[in-house]
């Protein structure tokens, strides 16, 4: 279904142009209600941090494009699920937080959605929403009573959040199994509170969302929607929002704006177009025109890629601003020849020499334990992104054949691969 190329409807035609659709509940109906008026739609977020990270981007980009096509987007902030924890792709159960550190999240979360959204009281305006309003007022043996009784752990079981465990034997106590039905119950409560008729997700979702159909079927008569965007993966098979560093943080005092787009800009060639289509708002014209640059061209179009992510993140000006630091830094230092720079050969960078020894041999550390305790402290960093452990340098490090050591912000040297 998901190959369908007419849509009637603005909303389904952007998120199908921009590669967003995975699969539907039923996308004939959804096309219809989106074409016909204004759509509410829902994602929910779990607050276990105090930034959301990259990898939950995908999901606030459809939010986006939900209120750019014309309809109301919510954003469910989980302070009732993040009790439970959501099983899917968990290997074990998640560590408990106080009800003050999912609050103290969920406020620290907030500013992120206030980039890419416009909230409001309008037809149209964004809302935010957090689930422990209802969940943490059900009683238990009512629940039971009148929700249970709509779910079979037949079905339940042959969900791949619950299957998966399984398959590994891996424990999954009760609290996690009730997850999905309380992810259901967000559905039946957030259409009867606000007319939301849509759940947007991962595919990693989809047994939850289903159910959440299903129980608003059959509690509510009304026939609601779900619709899945596929897992981003890197061309070379890693989770999106990760680096070898940890997270790639969306609040600007846990990863900058200058590390961000340093993030984007180190993109593999093979990402550069299916990432401008979902994490920028540039015309789709423009983007298959960027994929289709090779050479040293495609760095020109991760450049782009870099500055219109990190504007829609934290503005033009930084965005504008981390791309002149990294130009100054790196291409007029490197090319101007001002840096300290040492030369390498690629077979030394293949067999892994220590990272280490390069901040020693360009006279940015005087010892190993100097560097170790820039380490700690978060001060070294490759290409603009602080490393956080001892490691060797990699084939991944290079950017047009040169990897740029850092300590702090003011000293740079330069490795020249030969």
């Amino acid at each position: 279904m998901s190959n369908h190329t007419n849509y009637k409807s603005e909303f389904l035609q952007v998120l199908q142009d921009r590669g967003f659709i995975a699969q539907g509940t039923n996308l004939e109906g959804l096309d219809e209600k989106a074409a016909d008026g204004v759509l509410t739609g829902y994602i929910g977020f779990d607050a276990t941090a105090k930034s959301l990270h990259a990898g939950s981007l995908i999901q606030i980009m459809m939010l986006y494009w939900l209120q750019q096509t014309g309809h109301r987007p919510l954003a469910l902030m989980g302070g009732g699920t993040t009790k439970v924890g959501d099983p899917s792709g968990k290997d074990e159960q998640r560590k408990f937080l106080s009800d003050e550190d999912i609050n103290a999240n969920i406020n620290s979360i907030k500013g992120v959605f206030a980039e890419f959204l416009n909230f409001g009281d309008g037809p149209t305006d964004a809302l935010m929403i957090n689930n422990d309003d209802w969940l943490s007022k059900l009683s238990y043996v009512e629940f039971l009573r009148d929700y249970g009784v709509h779910f079979t752990i037949n079905r339940m079981l042959t969900f791949d959040s619950v299957k998966l465990r399984l398959d590994r034997e891996s424990p999954m106590t009760f609290l996690e199994f009730n997850y999905m039905l309380m992810q259901a119950y967000d559905f039946h409560e957030l259409l009867n509170l606000h007319g939301c008729t849509l759940q947007l997700g991962g595919t990693d979702q989809w047994g939850n969302i289903v159910n959440g159909v299903e129980l608003c079927r059959r509690k509510d008569q009304t026939e609601v929607f779900g619709l899945t965007t596929p897992l981003l993966t890197t061309a070379s098979g890693k989770k999106m929002g990760k680096t070898e560093n940890g997270a790639v943080w969306l609040n600007a005092e846990m990863f900058s704006p200058y590390d961000y787009w340093q993030y984007w800009r180190n993109a593999e060639d093979a990402d550069v177009e299916k990432l401008l289509s979902r994490f920028t708002v540039l015309p789709m014209d423009e983007v298959r025109r960027l994929g289709t640059l090779e050479g040293a061209e495609i760095n020109e179009a991760k450049k782009i890629l870099a500055t219109e992510a990190t504007a829609l993140l934290h503005g033009r000006e930084a965005a504008e601003s981390a791309a002149a630091t990294a130009e100054k830094t790196f291409e007029q230092g490197a090319l101007g020849g001002d840096l300290p720079t040492i030369e390498l050969t690629a077979s030394a960078i293949s067999e892994g020499t220590p990272l280490v020894d390069q901040f020693i041999s360009t006279g940015l550390c005087a010892s190993k334990g100097e560097a170790r305790r820039h380490i700690k402290a978060g001060a070294l960093k490759i290409n603009g992104i602080s490393i956080r452990e001892e490691r060797p340098i990699s084939n991944e490090d290079l950017v047009d054949g040169k990897i740029k050591l850092s300590i702090g912000k003011k000293k740079h040297a330069i490795i020249r691969v030969s």
